[in-house]
């Protein structure tokens, strides 16, 4: 039973250096260790021209999969500063935290990171592309945005959606 504890594999988040969350994602794939970073398109301007790049949606992190007797190996990268860790302990992101962000990356919904939530309304969205996620709900200026909130590294991701796809959960 022990044994099966310590080869199940979990999601935890891998604090970086500033800038460096490609470097490690790519030294971590080197290694042979699952990762996900996911990444958006933003245009940045300099004073001679504009270029579409992409940067990393949660800034300072990259996830790695792994199980809890080989998450120091993923420690041993250049870059990586430290595992986010909550009581002392390293903090495990839910399976379905990790899905919902890739399935809304994936879904080509205008995503972005939003402040780290710690109110509003329980809800499912019940149709569409996203059906199943569970988030919670928000106004930001007059339009209704759907959260995800990645309680290990207090981050969110921030959707507008039609607030007739969402249902209230317990």
């Amino acid at each position: 039973m022990l044994e099966q504890a310590e080869t199940k594999l979990n999601w935890y988040a891998l604090y970086t250096r500033p800038r460096f969350e490609k470097k490690v994602e790519v030294q971590l794939d080197e290694k042979e260790i699952e990762t996900y970073l996911p990444l958006q398109t933003v245009i940045r301007q300099w004073s001679d021209r504009k270029k579409k790049i992409k940067e990393p949606l949660f800034r300072g992190y990259v996830f790695v999969h792994v199980s809890p007797r080989d998450r120091i190996s993923s420690l041993r990268v250049d870059g990586v500063v430290r595992m986010v860790r909550f009581g002392g302990k390293p903090s495990v992101i839910p399976d379905d935290q990790i899905d919902s962000i890739r399935r809304l990356m994936e879904g080509g919904a205008s995503v972005g990171p939003c402040d780290y939530l710690q109110y509003g309304d329980a809800v499912e969205v019940t149709q569409g592309t996203f059906a199943g996620i569970k988030g919670k709900l928000i106004e930001k200026r007059n339009k209704r945005r759907f959260v995800i909130t990645i309680d290990a590294i207090r981050q969110s991701l921030s959707v507008e959606i039609d607030p007739d796809l969402l249902r209230k959960l317990g």
